[in-house]
């Protein structure tokens, strides 16, 4: 990514690294170790294994608007922001540390398809106890995955709940309990975008780059 960037080999990234890490070292400052979450699946195993609760988002990125001759250049127009956008599925832990960050796909495609596209159900069918919490745009994968992703309660409308003002009251207080819950996964998302790990970038013509997935200890 950082060869990317600066547009220079991988090979120039990798000796400068090399001849700054132990500069950091002799002056306290030391990279840990620490686990490396490189995939959507790496991620899904090791909440399995530790139990955690993790929480997923999908952000955009805004783009340059794609060449005017271009084919299929509407799809790249999200229909919540209307503006032109990649969207990044996003996993953090309880903490809001970022887990993975990937699965890049078109401001127009529902954060729900990019989810299934990125196999997280199958993911899933193999783990045993493990929550993912979702917004309402993931509504719908609940079912498929046993309950493992928890999306906040539907909205409930209709004339006939206006006189269960009970019921509503209890319906919005677990909303707003939800909600409050996926807070740490917004943060996390503000950490990659305040520190431009999620690049404003052209449209490739098949395919669009990955951010790097950072540990759970960094």
């Amino acid at each position: 990514m950082l060869a990317c960037w600066f547009q220079v080999d991988r090979s120039t990234i990798t000796r400068a690294v090399g001849q700054i890490r132990p500069l950091l070292a002799d002056r306290g400052c030391r990279v840990e170790g620490g686990l490396r979450l490189r995939t959507l699946a790496d991620v899904i195993a090791h909440l399995g294994a530790t139990g955690q609760t993790a929480m997923m988002d999908a952000t955009e990125i805004r783009v340059r608007r794609p060449s005017a001759h271009r084919g299929g250049r509407s799809r790249f127009i999200s229909g919540k922001s209307r503006i032109n956008a990649m969207k990044s599925l996003v996993v953090t832990d309880e903490r809001g540390r970022p887990l993975f960050c990937g699965e890049v796909r078109a401001g127009s495609v529902a954060d729900i398809t990019q989810a299934r596209d990125a196999g997280l159900v199958d993911l899933l069918a193999d783990t045993i106890g493990l929550q993912i919490l979702a917004d309402a745009g993931y509504q719908g994968l609940a079912a498929r995955t046993y309950g493992q992703v928890v999306t906040p309660p539907r909205k409930r409308r209709g004339k006939h709940l206006e006189h269960l003002q009970w019921l509503m009251a209890h319906h919005e207080a677990a909303r707003f309990a939800h909600s409050s819950a996926r807070v740490p996964v917004e943060h996390g998302i503000a950490h990659l975008k305040n520190w431009r790990a999620l690049a404003d970038t052209t449209p490739d013509e098949t395919t669009c780059p990955t951010p790097s997935e950072p540990s759970p200890d960094s």
